[in-house]
């Protein structure tokens, strides 16, 4: 017979249960080492073993997490302060998700989402559905399961979206939805009522656009000794504390599909770095929800990185590079830079139009999760979508449902914090604009330090520490809404487009 585990009342069951997260905080990054290694450099050949592998890891931090102990030690413990208090409620709520779900389903899931997203790639690729949605389903089938394990008789896909973003709910999303739509189509049918700017013209090697893409990252806080560039089919940020990597891709006939997805993982990859150094490996020690997460990628990318000040600076250093910016002067430059049309890819999405790509993805994946569509009749269902929404149709697969790898890798539920990003972000843009007047003197001379010193101060080194809400509204003064973005853009292209 087994002793049963000794009690550690108060302080001690604090360290002890501490010293054990730590060990699964360090395991989950060794699994976020994996996916990026299967995105940037792993051999196709070995999706088949990557999968057992993520599969293996995937059932010990299941274990781990959902392990007695911790409820044993969260009962006992008493955390020190704030942050021992939020250590704790953090802890709680991944031992109570945890829980919920069959520890068979957890590696079922992680290595049908390995396998899926190299199936993904070579369909993206080839633009064939019909090889991808096999997997799909598969994805689709588990994540219904864990949504249900997590729901309890709730709405299965409020489940799914509270782990990326707590407390939020379908119906506040769909409220946030119905409130932006009507300004943003306004917005839209003006901007598109008038001559469009020119594109940049000619193109530019990637040797160059990769240089200059390192340039930029640094300008916006990026710690290369602490971080990397490599190239992947779909940009993201890996990683925590001490080693956070960024991806970027490449297409020689348009920069700033490289400079902006840089500045936007740059984003998110600062972020990670500008912890507290003392919550490293804790659940502090990461970003507090992804809407936060997005608003630290989305205001560098397009309040900042857009904006006519820096756009001037970027156009001076893309002369400096490749002889010729594509642009006749720096407001030329500023407009191909914010240059507003239907496209179809979420990621090159002007800020006009990329709220009404997540809008799109948030009613498909919704309907997927309840059941209410089959993934047979999602190309169909996208197509008619899109062509509703955007007004032209959908030419191949690759530029409509099968450009995002989200439902491959099975992040049901992600898409509505791209737009809860951008409304943190404008909320925070117009406090930053309140307490640094002198910002775009310093956007004009390649200097974004005096943004970043902002964003580190008032919400970068705080982690997990405090919720989504509640983290904004501090750094603004008021709980967020959707009116300072909605008011932004309506200035920015009103002023852009001559409205």
């Amino acid at each position: 017979m087994t002793a049963a585990p000794a009690r550690a009342p108060g302080p001690a069951a604090y360290r002890a249960l501490m010293a054990f997260q730590r060990e699964t905080e360090a395991l989950a990054q060794v699994a976020q080492r994996l996916g990026w290694d299967q995105e940037t450099m792993m051999p196709r050949g070995a999706a088949a073993q990557r999968g057992d592998e993520m599969a293996a890891l995937e059932g010990v931090l299941h274990a781990r997490r959902s392990d007695p102990r911790v409820a044993m030690w969260l009962a006992e413990a008493e955390g020190p302060g704030a942050a021992g208090a939020a250590q704790l409620r953090l802890i709680r709520r991944m031992h109570d998700r945890a829980a919920k779900v069959p520890g068979d389903l957890a590696k079922a899931i992680a290595r049908e989402t390995s396998t899926a997203q190299g199936i993904w790639a070579a369909a993206r690729a080839s633009d064939d559905p019909a090889a991808f949605l096999p997997a799909l389903d598969r994805v689709l089938g588990l994540k219904r399961q864990e949504a249900a394990a997590l729901a309890r008789g709730g709405d299965p896909y409020d489940a799914l979206l509270d782990d990326f973003e707590p407390g939020a709910d379908s119906a506040r999303v769909v409220a946030l939805f119905d409130r932006m739509r009507p300004r943003l189509v306004a917005l839209r049918a003006a901007v598109l009522g008038r001559p469009a700017p020119a594109p940049l013209r000619g193109r530019f090697p990637a040797e160059g656009q990769l240089r200059l893409a390192r340039e930029v990252a640094g300008v916006f806080g990026y710690d290369w000794d602490r971080g990397r560039l490599d190239l992947a089919v779909h940009p993201f940020s890996s990683g925590s504390a001490s080693d956070v990597r960024i991806t970027t891709r490449v297409a020689e006939d348009d920069p700033f599909n490289c400079l902006c997805s840089t500045i936007h993982e740059t984003g998110h990859a600062a972020y990670e770095q500008g912890i507290d150094a003392g919550f490293a490996l804790t659940p502090l020690g990461q970003g507090v929800s992804m809407g936060v997460h997005e608003s630290q990628s989305r205001i560098l990318e397009n309040q900042l990185g857009r904006s006519r000040p820096f756009a001037g600076w970027l156009f001076g250093r893309m002369r400096a590079v490749f002889g010729d910016a594509g642009a006749d002067d720096a407001e030329g430059f500023y407009a191909a830079m914010n240059r507003v049309q239907a496209g179809f890819v979420r990621t090159e999405a002007d800020e006009v139009h990329y709220n009404l790509h997540v809008m799109l993805r948030f009613d498909l994946e919704r309907a997927l999760v309840r059941g209410d569509l089959s993934v047979r009749d999602l190309e169909a269902a996208w197509n008619d979508r899109y062509r509703a929404d955007f007004g032209v149709a959908v030419p191949r697969p690759s530029l409509g449902m099968l450009q995002d790898v989200h439902w491959a890798v099975g992040l049901f539920g992600y898409f509505p914090t791209y737009t809860l990003g951008n409304l943190y972000a404008g909320c925070l843009h117009a406090a930053m604009r309140r307490d640094l007047p002198a910002l775009d003197e310093a956007l004009a001379a390649g200097d974004a330090g005096p943004a970043t010193a902002w964003l580190q101060r008032h919400v970068r080194r705080w982690g997990g520490l405090t919720a989504p809400d509640d983290l904004i509204a501090a750094a603004c003064g008021a709980a967020p809404t959707e009116a300072p973005l909605l008011d932004y853009l309506e200035a920015k292209f009103g002023a852009l487009y001559a409205l």
